[in-house]
């Protein structure tokens, strides 16, 4: 029987006001921060965030806080040793009325004059004192002594009488939910069929550990007991309800001093052997351990409270208590991406209130629907970006960079309706009308005349057979993102804008200029071509250099295919400082040195030579700090601009936009 003790995956939770790009929004800047998605999502979903609505969802970090804070408050409450000197100080007061119906019996004795009365009553009185002076000190001793006794007062035998009561049936509710009866009458029928409920579960528990049939099966043992597991559905719930119970219990001897532990447990003992109960509860027992042996049966927990309760009240705290721990225990080692899911929102709910399950919930949600968007993956190697989750995250970088350029003149269109050549052509076509340029697509033409006449020579044409080429109205463009991945870029805080502005630019011209190449070259100490899904993750280079020469080599060579309008946008924050030598090894030196200028100038005139426009975007840098850019500008044509971080991807945008449309 496959049983698990802990928190259980109730099913995947549907919140359809969860706000998912606001989620992936959020994701996605602790990742182009840190470049490190499992990471980044663990911290979001242990930290929590607030909605644009301004509602915040707690992370699991305040659950784990509010389970700590809960568990500090219940050790805080019951203490099971208050309930055994509350019993104890019952039996004190038994005694005091036994006394006083001693004394109260010699003094009537002594009234009446008769001397044998008094002889008798006096003994009667001295040899009941002695029985009680032997009695034992500790609770189930002097239960066991008073069940001997014979009282001398009937108010002092309905009172222990009623106590033992009390005690059987605060016994009973420690294990079982049906028990009022049971306690008032354990010679009863009722009492039997605890035993047989007992019985007949280990029998189960024993027959499914050696692979049997069930008998009772499941079915028929609900039929007869299902009142003492409410709400069970299988033989793993009853089996699970009953062990938490038997170790809540177990965890309320542990939480007593040893001496008060040893006299509870003789207590607990002595009764279920006085209802016949001890052979059936022992045997249950063996069987429960055996059967979920994950559950720590060897729990202690100290509790402090100041005032007592019943014992089933101590076992129902220390229950909670388990609860609260396995809760701590399983958030604190488990990882929050994977074990979100295994998180029973239901215990939590329980132990922590509607609003602890409901922000568990909407965290679940929103991880879910991450990945039936189709935006995140999860295999063996982790959690990564899809193609789709980075494409959002770039349309919600554009986003944000046209509210920038709220006051800059709204996009044209990219495609005009015009059939005026000047573009390229497209294998597409269009009915003539009167007065445009005839630039008939012939084979259409041929085509609409033959469905309208028949076939047959000569082929007549009519006016409404005419069928005109269509032309894009603009040419294709070619951009290379060339990004500065030095060391110096992450400390000045400049890598992140740069990701961001590429990933919107590259969104960009994939939505809106789809016939366009757009690649990205990050350099370093070299440089290399990115896959645009890379780019969020992407990190800086740790060795040093900013290998412009290599950067610009490697666009042009990308580039090299290209027809139309081509541009390098390179983004960096200082000078070059390395370049690649004859034999391809790259070479580092600050101050630059001028074999690394030279080189990179070479590489600016090859570019200009092959028609390349080079335009830089000098991050956080005084314009007489980086003169080297001005001379790339003089030499090759393009633009140079100097801007902070804070405003590079509005002119990048700014920029590429007023450009593409004048193509």
């Amino acid at each position: 029987m496959a049983i698990r003790y802990g928190f259980r995956h109730l099913g995947d939770d549907d919140h359809d006001d969860v706000d998912v790009d606001e989620f992936l929004r959020l994701l996605s800047e602790d990742f182009l921060e840190h470049g490190d998605l499992e990471s980044a999502m663990e911290r979001l979903l242990r930290e929590g965030y607030t909605t644009r609505a301004g509602e915040r969802i707690e992370g699991l970090e305040s659950l784990l806080e509010k389970a700590r804070e809960k568990k500090r408050a219940l050790e805080r409450g019951l203490d099971p040793e208050g309930e055994l000197l509350r019993y104890h100080q019952l039996l004190d007061d038994i005694d005091d009325l036994e006394t006083a119906a001693g004394v109260d019996l010699l003094a009537e004795a002594v009234a009446s004059g008769d001397e044998r009365r008094i002889e008798v009553t006096q003994s009667l009185v001295d040899e009941r004192a002695l029985q009680r002076e032997l009695i034992g000190e500790q609770l189930n001793e002097r239960i066991d002594g008073y069940q001997r006794y014979e009282f001398i007062s009937s108010d002092a035998r309905e009172a222990f009488e009623g106590l033992v009561e009390q005690l059987r049936q605060d016994l009973l509710q420690t294990y079982f939910e049906k028990t009022k009866a049971l306690a008032e009458n354990p010679s009863g029928e009722e009492f039997l069929e605890l035993r047989a409920m007992m019985d007949a579960l280990s029998l189960m528990i024993e027959q499914d550990r050696r692979g049997e049939a069930l008998d009772p099966t499941f079915d028929e043992f609900m039929a007869r007991f299902g009142e003492y597991f409410p709400g069970a559905t299988s033989l793993e719930d009853v089996v699970r309800m009953m062990a938490e119970r038997a170790a809540a219990a177990e965890a309320m001897f542990n939480s007593l001093p040893a001496e008060q532990q040893n006299e509870l447990r003789s207590l607990f003992s002595q009764m279920l052997s006085d209802m016949s109960l001890d052979f059936s509860m022992a045997r249950l027992s063996a069987n429960l351990r055996q059967a979920l042996p994950d559950i720590d049966w060897q729990r202690a927990q100290r509790l402090r409270g100041q005032q007592g309760g019943s014992f089933r009240d101590a076992r129902d705290v220390m229950e909670q208590l388990g609860q609260l721990s396995g809760l701590e225990d399983f958030l604190e080692r488990q990882r929050a991406t994977t074990g979100l899911a295994e998180v029973d929102v239901e215990a939590i709910r329980r132990n922590l209130g509607d609003d602890a399950a409901r922000h568990v919930e909407k965290l679940r949600a929103a991880m879910k629907q991450l990945s039936d968007r189709g935006m995140v993956d999860r295999s063996a190697q982790g959690v990564s970006l899809t193609a789709k989750g980075v494409r959002q995250i770039g349309q919600q970088a554009l986003k944000d960079l046209f509210g920038q350029l709220s006051d800059s003149p709204t996009l044209g269109s990219h495609r005009s309706p015009s059939v005026a050549r000047g573009g390229d052509r497209e294998e597409t076509a269009k009915p003539w009308q009167p007065g445009e340029a005839v630039h008939l697509h012939l084979a259409q033409t041929l085509r609409n005349a033959v469905f309208r006449h028949g076939p047959g020579t000569p082929i007549r044409l009519h006016p409404d057979d005419f069928m005109v080429e269509e032309f894009e109205a603009t040419n294709r463009a070619a951009t290379i993102f060339a990004i500065d991945l030095s060391l110096s870029m992450a400390m000045r805080g400049n890598l992140v804008p740069a990701k961001k502005m590429v990933l919107a630019l590259t969104q960009l011209i994939r939505s809106k200029y789809p016939r366009d190449f757009v690649a990205v070259v990050g350099f370093g100490e070299v440089a290399q071509e990115l896959r645009i899904e890379d780019i969020p993750g992407l990190t800086i280079d740790y060795n040093y250099g900013t290998n412009l020469q290599h950067a610009l080599a490697l666009s042009r060579h990308l580039l090299r295919n290209e027809k139309g309008d081509r541009q390098i946008v390179v983004v960096t924050d200082g000078e070059p400082t390395a370049h690649l030598t004859e034999y391809g090894e790259p070479f580092f030196s600050w101050p630059p040195v001028p074999e690394t200028l030279e080189k990179t100038m070479a590489e600016v005139l090859r570019c200009t030579k092959a028609g390349v426009t080079i335009n830089t975007f000098a991050l956080d840098i005084e314009r007489s700090q980086f003169p080297f850019v001005e001379q790339i500008a003089r030499v090759n044509g393009g633009r140079t601009f100097y801007t902070s971080v804070d405003e590079l991807g509005v002119y990048v945008l700014d920029d590429f936009v007023n450009h593409r449309r004048a193509v």
